[in-house]
């Protein structure tokens, strides 16, 4: 689409403007039309089924790009060229009628229900004066019968509480039933997992992610919009618009100079739903961004999905992350999740004379300077990097883990690194063998101690000591899986590793101890005689085999205009490269340097290495001048490490006890 020289004016970023935005929201809409079914109750996607089957699949269709439907004809002011609306309240009534054979799974027969009424009764709130107002009085009736279901309905220890919670604000806004005790309670749960910051744990003790962004800072803001005279979303309203204020900028902080999101978490299959804080902070006019960067935050994410083929021939949604890519879908990910990209859609709310359209687009934290950052909410270092616009992120502190015991590793949770630039591996044979999703050998960013027979050990849970000044430490136990499910393990040494980050190098320091208790789950011990060491690098991915070469002062990966090097600084040396097919969501080939021990582990003994991640073309700049440590004296005392930088600034920390 061409643009006129007043709209380029105002788009100098990504020369897109709401008319682009409205656009790629018809594409969508009228790529899923061929797929309704008759009465347009349902939504059929070709794909493999969620595990809630296809008939629940086939309502989150409807559900999930009828959100895209609202925010589009609500921020047009009820113009509705293509007829979304009419089609619409057709599926509402057939799916609502109990006598209908396309009517909706009720609550109790697909639980997943539950999540897709909240995208229906959001759609419903935004669209009432040219939906909801217009549909028989007896339609009505049974809308309000189907999402009665909810109410009274006990709390589930995830951000699900907060579907309840719209929900009923919709049934009592149309005089239908609700529970004040319900909203009450789901608020407090909502209190206890703020780790601070606007930092939300999913309800577990470590599930960071961009449920984050595309839950907790949605949900309780749009409950708040839906119930304006309820005096307990009056008293939590301030809340949330702090603590989106707060998010925002670390949020910021994760994306890259073209857009592309932190690859990490799970369900990135909603893409640009990442974006739903960003237009949450427009909608309701909070937060330290001026409007020309939150214009340029989301349209820089969306092109980036766009122009990388998130959208099939067809204009159907994909399984994916740029293109599809299986490996990504989870147990309850159909042929429809992906739509859940519509939370990212909700800008279209805002008319066109609304000061996020017509302010001039301003650049993001990535591209105005270098920055290094600690998030001690989620445990993470944060270096962005100007001169390729690549963001990275040291994980100290999440693993998506529920409590305290040993676990199959989780790859996109557990990897001691993420990017913005790199995808981490998940194998889709290791998949469908364990059955739960997401789970896979540790192969890039990973520290593992390889048994006699080769097998790396997994990470989970992680036991985060602290962030502080620019370093980062965590401790886990080593273990190996007894049987395929993983429910019991082999347990080895501890280990202990930190982390320096500074422009687009990571110092990763790791230290490995025999156990002074034993685990319950352990069916053998396992200690750390004959155990090496190995510490792998970035996963760098391209459409063909990726150049591996092997420089002086380390190993030297070129892939996909990036640029990952690994240098062994103490103990470690040059291992053979990981070279894989088909794991990457990001290309093809990948390769992934990997650094090992000269000989067994030592316990006691602290490793070292630096890992690079740059555009190749960035200037070379900072790097790596060595890594000290002190005498440790008697044995268990506290050595203290130095990290020296090129530039002359000298990092020293002690070791944590």
């Amino acid at each position: 689409m061409s643009l006129p020289d007043e709209d380029r004016a105002l788009s100098p970023f990504t020369g897109w403007t709401r008319t682009h935005w409205a656009a790629a929201a018809d594409r969508m809409l009228l790529g899923v039309r061929p797929h309704a079914s008759p009465t347009q109750a349902l939504l059929r996607l070709p794909g493999s089924p969620s595990r809630s089957g296809e008939w629940s699949d086939g309502l989150e269709g409807f559900a999930r790009t009828f959100l895209t439907a609202a925010f589009r004809v609500a921020g047009s002011g009820g113009v509705d060229p293509h007829d979304f609306l009419g089609r619409y309240a057709a599926g509402l009534a057939a799916g609502t009628d109990p006598t209908n054979p396309e009517r909706w799974p009720t609550f109790a027969e697909a639980g997943q229900a539950k999540v897709e009424a909240a995208s229906i009764v959001i759609g419903l709130h935004e669209t009432r004066p040219w939906l909801w107002d217009r549909l028989d009085s007896g339609v009505q009736e049974r809308v309000v019968t189907w999402l009665a279901g909810q109410v009274g309905e006990p709390a589930i220890d995830n951000n699900w509480i907060w579907f309840q919670n719209v929900t009923e604000a919709f049934l009592r806004s149309v005089d239908g039933p609700w529970s004040q005790a319900d909203l009450d309670r789901n608020c407090e749960l909502t209190e206890s997992w703020h780790r601070g910051g606007g930092w939300y744990t999913d309800g577990g003790l470590r599930k960071h992610d961009f449920y984050t962004a595309w839950a907790f800072h949605l949900y309780p803001l749009w409950w708040c919009r839906m119930s304006p005279d309820l005096p307990l979303a009056q008293e939590y309203r301030p809340v949330y618009l702090d603590r989106l204020a707060e998010f925002l900028p670390d949020h910021a902080a994760l994306f890259g100079a073209d857009g592309a999101p932190l690859f990490q978490g799970r369900s990135l299959i909603y893409r640009w739903a990442a974006l739903a804080p960003v237009w949450a902070a427009a909608v309701f006019d909070s937060g330290p961004f001026d409007p020309g960067v939150l214009r340029r935050w989301a349209s820089g994410t969306l092109r980036y999905f766009l122009d990388r083929g998130a959208l099939d021939g067809a204009d159907v949604l994909t399984t994916g992350w740029h293109g599809p890519f299986p490996a990504l879908a989870q147990w309850y990910s159909g042929p429809a999740s992906p739509y859940w990209a519509s939370k990212g859609m909700l800008g279209l709310l805002l008319p066109e004379d609304h000061p996020v359209w017509t302010s001039v687009e301003a650049p993001l934290p990535v591209e105005q300077g270098d920055y290094e950052l600690d998030l001690p909410g989620p445990g993470w270092l944060v270096s962005g990097t100007k001169a390729d616009g690549v963001v990275r992120v040291v994980n100290h502190g999440t693993d998506r883990a529920s409590d305290e015991r040993l676990a199959p590793e989780l790859p996109i949770y557990t990897a001691f690194a993420f990017s913005t630039h790199t995808a981490v591996h998940l194998d889709p044979a290791v998949e469908l063998r364990r059955g739960r999703g997401l789970e896979a050998i540790p192969t890039d960013s990973a520290v593992v101690l390889l048994d006699a027979q080769g097998e790396p050990s997994m990470r989970p849970p992680v036991r985060p000591l602290g962030v502080v000044d620019g370093v980062a430490f965590s401790r886990h136990r080593a273990h190996w899986p007894v049987d395929p499910a993983a429910e019991t393990f082999r347990v080895g040494p501890t280990v202990t590793v930190g982390s320096v980050l500074r422009g687009s190098w990571e110092v990763r320091l790791v230290r490995v101890e025999e156990p002074t208790g034993s685990e319950d789950q352990a069916e053998e011990s396992v200690t750390s005689a004959g155990l090496r060491l190995r510490v792998s690098g970035w996963p760098l991915a391209s459409e063909t085999p990726p150049e591996i070469e092997t420089a002086p002062e380390g190993e030297v990966i070129l892939a996909g205009g990036l640029l990952g090097r690994a240098v062994g600084l103490l103990g470690l040396v040059g291992g053979a490269p990981l070279r894989l097919e088909g794991v990457s969501a990001v290309g093809r080939f990948s390769a992934v340097s990997t650094l090992v021990s000269v000989g067994p582990v030592e316990p006691g003994r602290i490793y070292a290495a630096a890992f690079g991640l740059a555009g190749q073309q960035a200037e070379p700049g900072l790097s790596v001048a060595g890594v000290d440590v002190a005498a440790a004296g008697d044995s268990g005392a506290t050595p203290a490490v130095t990290v020296r930088w090129s530039d002359g600034v000298a990092q020293s920390f002690d070791w944590p006890v």
